[in-house]
């Protein structure tokens, strides 16, 4: 096992810095780079805006962008002085060669140096930091709701298989699958957010207005209050798979021989359930709960943040690419992968803790 877990921990850089080449050189593709948002903010915003551009501090990250002479004629074709994009493109660091670029960014994320935001001013770790303490909470609330409700539901389903209860709950479970979770969002705000019906719940943010002088009983069901919504946005998806992945492995376990011997020796059906099956039934389900909550944690929330206005990485990520703030961009892609690799990792390891027979290290 040591040597397959050092074997994944060296796999994982090919495999980040391969993801991170196709992204760097896809995003240098795409046009409307940050200093085409500056120019067009300068043509705007008139000639105060030219001089305090031409005085800027500078950038101190090196990305993607299709920044180039030609694309200097171009602009500089439609009424922009040649000298003040050279000034912008040597500010973004993009005065240099897409390789050259390359390399300076990854050489100081390896230090974990994200540099600083185009338009915030401020670091990308700060920033990351600040914003995933939200994404954390929504994503570690709703897989421990679909995992709490899935389960028993699963089980449940499992040993009433073929009854109208088995028949009404897939119905609703499939239903709710279908319906996507931004979707279901909106309609959630229509009916009790203030939208047309009802107006139970906050529309946005965590927290209230002056929510940190309440006591802590009541700022806690504040935030409980807030988060509801969203919430109950990304779980009404979740059900279906984790459901029917624990009833069929419970279906599974049920028929085996093993089972018919333990109810042959006068068990209870209690005990047999919950002191045979379930561990050989949850393997796979346990099994994969780190990948579950990183992948609601990076990819199932950014909707649902920007439609609810949360704080957290998804909002701050969709800012960025509307932006084109590329040191976020990349450093939270860099970020991101590298914990989905190493997390996927874990969710290996998993599987041998929840059954000892799985050997990885033994595989060829």
């Amino acid at each position: 096992m040591p040597a397959y877990i050092l074997r994944r921990l060296l796999l994982i850089i090919p495999t980040l810095f391969g993801i991170m080449v196709v992204n760097f050189f896809v995003i240098q593709a795409a046009p409307g780079g940050p200093v085409d948002q500056m120019i067009a903010q300068i043509k705007g915003r008139g000639g105060g805006a030219l001089e305090r551009v031409a005085g800027g501090t500078g950038a101190e990250v090196a990305t993607a962008s299709s920044a180039g002479q030609a694309a200097a004629q171009s602009r500089a074709s439609r009424g922009i002085d040649p000298q003040l994009i050279k000034q912008l493109e040597k500010e973004y660091g993009f005065d240099k060669p897409p390789v050259e670029r390359f390399l300076l960014m990854m050489g100081n994320y390896l230090r974990f140096d994200f540099g600083t935001s185009f338009y915030s001013n401020r670091s990308v770790i700060s920033l990351i930091k600040d914003k995933l303490p939200v994404s954390i909470s929504i994503g570690l609330w709703t897989t421990l709701i679909t995992y709490l409700v899935s389960i028993p539901l699963g089980i449940r389903k499992a040993v009433r298989d073929g009854t109208r209860f088995d028949f009404w709950t897939s119905t609703v479970i499939i239903v709710g699958n279908a319906i996507p979770a931004f979707l279901f969002a909106v309609l959630l705000i229509v009916v009790f957010s203030g939208g047309k019906y009802l107006h139970w719940f906050p529309l946005r943010g965590l927290h209230s207005e002056g929510a940190s002088e309440l006591d802590w009983p009541h700022y806690i069901l504040d935030y409980f209050w807030h988060i509801a919504l969203p919430i109950l946005s990304l779980t009404i998806g979740s059900f279906a798979s984790l459901t029917m992945l624990t009833k069929n492995s419970f279906m599974e376990e049920i028929s085996k021989q093993y089972v018919t011997t333990a109810r042959a020796k006068g068990l209870s059906e209690r005990r047999v359930l919950y002191g045979h099956v379930f561990r050989n039934a949850m393997l796979i389900v346990i099994a994969g709960f780190p990948a579950a909550f990183i992948g609601v944690l990076f990819t199932g929330s950014l909707l649902i943040e920007v439609i609810f206005s949360l704080d957290g990485l998804g909002l701050l990520g969709f800012q960025a690419a509307m932006s084109r703030d590329y040191p976020i961009m990349f450093g939270t892609l860099y970020m991101f992968t590298l914990i989905g690799l190493v997390l996927k990792l874990i969710s290996d390891i998993t599987y041998t803790i929840v059954d000892p027979r799985i050997d990885f290290g033994g595989r060829g």
